[in-house]
This record gives C-alpha cells, sequence and structure tokens, in this order.
C-alpha cells in the first residue's frame, strides 16, 4: 500500500537518498530541504530520474517554514534534519552546544508538535524520529550531538506512550556510523575552536577517535532499510541498523547497570 511521506532534512545524506527511494517505490513524498539550493538540486535529480516528488524549503527552526507543515496531508512524518557537530563536552563553546540542541531537540519537536495535531485529528499515521547509535551509545568527542539523541529517545518514548491513545504511531530509526560526510563535517568543526595552549583536552587524543571515521559503512544499505521501514504499518519501536550496532547498543545498555567510578 502506497503512502503519503513527508521528511524534513531531504537535502542531503540518509534523509535525501530515502526520499528519492520511496518515492522510486511509488509512494507520495514531500521532501523537505533546508535550503533553497538543496531544493533546486533535489527538484532536478527527482526530474531527471522520472519521480513524482514534491520539494519544498522548510528549514525546521524557521516558524514560517514549519507552518508549511499544516498544508499537507500525509500518513508518515519523518522527523529527519539534524545537524552535527563534535568536540569535547567539558569544553565545548555553548553558542555551539545550544545551537545543535536548537536544531536536533527544540526545532525537532516543534515540527513533530505540528505532525501530531494533524495525525491525531486524523486518528492515524505515524512519526519517526531518526535518532542514531548516539542515542543510546556515548563516544569521546561525540558528546554535543549524543546528548542531542539521547534526548530524542525520551521524546519518542514519551510520544509513543501519548499519542497511542489516538491511533498515532511513534518510532526512532537509529543507524550507525554512514559514510555519508556528515560525520566527517562534524569533526572537521572542533578543530575551528579548538586551542590546544587554552584547552585541556589532548588533540591527539581527538585526532585518534576521527581515525575510526575511515570504517563507515556503505549509506545504500541504511537507505535501503529506512524504505524498508519508514512506510511499514509495523515493525520494532526502535529499528537499530546494521545489527550488529543494534547488538552493541544493546550490550552497552546492559553493562551500564553493573558500572562503577
Amino acid at each position: 500500500m502506497t503512502k503519503t511521506i513527508f521528511i524534513t532534512g531531504a537535502g542531503s545524506g540518509l534523509g535525501r537518498g530515502t526520499a528519492l527511494g520511496l518515492a522510486k517505490r511509488g509512494h507520495h513524498v514531500i521532501a523537505t530541504t533546508e535550503i533553497t539550493s538543496q531544493k533546486t538540486d533535489l527538484m532536478r535529480e527527482a526530474q531527471e530520474q522520472g519521480l513524482n516528488m514534491e520539494v519544498c524549503k522548510l528549514d525546521i527552526t524557521n516558524e514560517r517554514d514549519r507552518a508549511l507543515i499544516d498544508e499537507y496531508d500525509f500518513d508518515v512524518f519523518v522527523a529527519n534534519a539534524a545537524i552535527n557537530e563534535g568536540g569535547a563536552l567539558g569544553e565545548v563553546p555553548m553558542d555551539r552546544f545550544r545551537a545543535i540542541f536548537e536544531v536536533n531537540v527544540f526545532a525537532t519537536l516543534e515540527s513533530v508538535q505540528h505532525a501530531a495535531r494533524k495525525l491525531v485529528k486524523k486518528g492515524s499515521g505515524k512519526i519517526v524520529f531518526l535518532s542514531s547509535m548516539a542515542g543510546t551509545i556515548t563516544t569521546p568527542f561525540g558528546g554535543p550531538y549524543a546528548t542531542t539523541k539521547h534526548a530524542i529517545e525520551g521524546m519518542a518514548l514519551t510520544l509513543k506512550d501519548e499519542l497511542e491513545p489516538f491511533g498515532v504511531q511513534v518510532a526512532t530509526i537509529n543507524p550507525g556510523a554512514y559514510n555519508t560526510g556528515f560525520n566527517d563535517r562534524a569533526a572537521e568543526e572542533k578543530w575551528k575552536w579548538f586551542d590546544e595552549s587554552r584547552h585541556f583536552t589532548r588533540k591527539e587524543d581527538m585526532e585518534k577517535q576521527d581515525a575510526g571515521l575511515k570504517n563507515q559503512l556503505n549509506p545504500e544499505d541504511m537507505i535501503e532499510k529506512m524504505i524498508e521501514i519508514i512506510p511499514a504499518d509495523h515493525h520494532k519501536f526502535r529499528t537499530a541498523y546494521p545489527e550488529e550496532m543494534e547488538k552493541k547498543m544493546k550490550k552497552t545498555e546492559q553493562e551500564r547497570w553493573d558500572m562503577e567510578i
């Protein structure tokens, strides 16, 4: 059964690939992008592939842009838009920390509230949060992003209980580390403010962590999983992928109960 699917942050990465893939499967996709140049680029690709896909510019931090959500009828709302930034949590400049929360937490919830009102009135539908393995697992120097995704997990679990009586489903998708450029750009940002002469964090520790980005996964696998899960009527509340990452997330959560300091 085809669905009408509204997805934010479709201008790049997993969101873009998923929007195009869902449209190829025959779903009616309303794909939104943060900026107009992304809109133009996505429209061009959709036209070249012969896809019937609506594309609009929607910056989730912009109140007027968020109001566009009210103009569409949809079955599934995918809260995918997010930014990423790395750095030591004990030293990250608070303006950078607030900025990532503004997008990933506050603006995400504001956009989801628009969707929730529509779906509750409709009496059916689904909201999917793009969380992350960082929603349950933390790594050194990934704290700014991980804290926002931990917030998303709490948000999604709470909304699941609150919206279920109205016939609205809520779920998360938790990708591992995929090679879309998203994580690489995040890792670069900390070097704009980090000063070895002023900060206590060791530069070599951060460089060692960054080296792990060389082993990121093929995003096409994650995109296929998202295309499968997003329109599905029934699936697990949390979809972590790949399976090895799901096992790691479960193991990490269990180990925390025995963690000592």
